[in-house]
């Protein structure tokens, strides 16, 4: 490990404000898979999921002179560019497909890349859950990706959108309510972060 692995992101963070590209990659590597994932639980694709993720870090890079960590880590700040990048990127898929169908009577070509048997259930598990989900109102919706599915701290949450950690625990439990009753192997019980 190197010395500028040992930094905070905060530490990274102004110093890539400062241009430094490596910093800035150390930041990546670092919460690149966790924006992924994250992406991936919103949109139930792992192709959409990857455009976000490089949508995501291209944005940080752009706004990191304007942007002030609220705390120590970068990524409650990641995952709500996520958040909004993923949702922009699923618009975007749904206009095209909805034009591609409007201009030609034969279907799509399908992307056999794509055609792995795990991804294609990891998808449709997925898009189960973000079926229910999405009928969740929206703050409960934010709550639950940041700390239930990208484990982020209620603190961290808090700090990210803008509200108290007691508001971020109370809306958690209410979806994790809700999901205990549409799934019932969801157990409601997970430990507080």
């Amino acid at each position: 490990m190197t010395i500028s692995d040992e930094r905070t992101d905060a530490q990274l963070w102004a110093d890539a404000v400062q241009r430094d590209g490596e910093a800035f990659g150390t930041l990546f590597r670092r919460h690149a898979r966790a924006v992924y994932n994250h992406c991936f639980r919103l949109t139930g694709s792992w192709t959409i999921a990857e455009d976000a993720t490089s949508v995501t870090f291209l944005t940080a890079w752009r706004r990191r002179a304007e942007v002030r960590l609220a705390r120590d880590s970068a990524l409650p700040w990641l995952l709500a560019v996520a958040t909004n990048v993923s949702q922009h990127q699923q618009r975007s898929v749904r206009r095209r497909r909805e034009l591609a169908g409007r201009l030609s009577a034969d279907p799509p070509e399908v992307d056999h890349a794509d055609d792995v048997a795990a991804r294609l259930d990891d998808e449709r598990r997925m898009a189960e859950v973000l079926r229910v989900v999405s009928h969740f109102p929206r703050a409960e919706r934010e709550a639950l990706a940041l700390c239930l599915w990208s484990g982020v701290s209620y603190a961290d949450a808090a700090a990210a959108l803008g509200l108290a950690e007691s508001s971020v625990r109370a809306r958690v439990s209410r979806a994790r309510a809700r999901l205990a009753a549409r799934f019932p192997a969801f157990t409601s019980s997970e430990e507080d972060r």
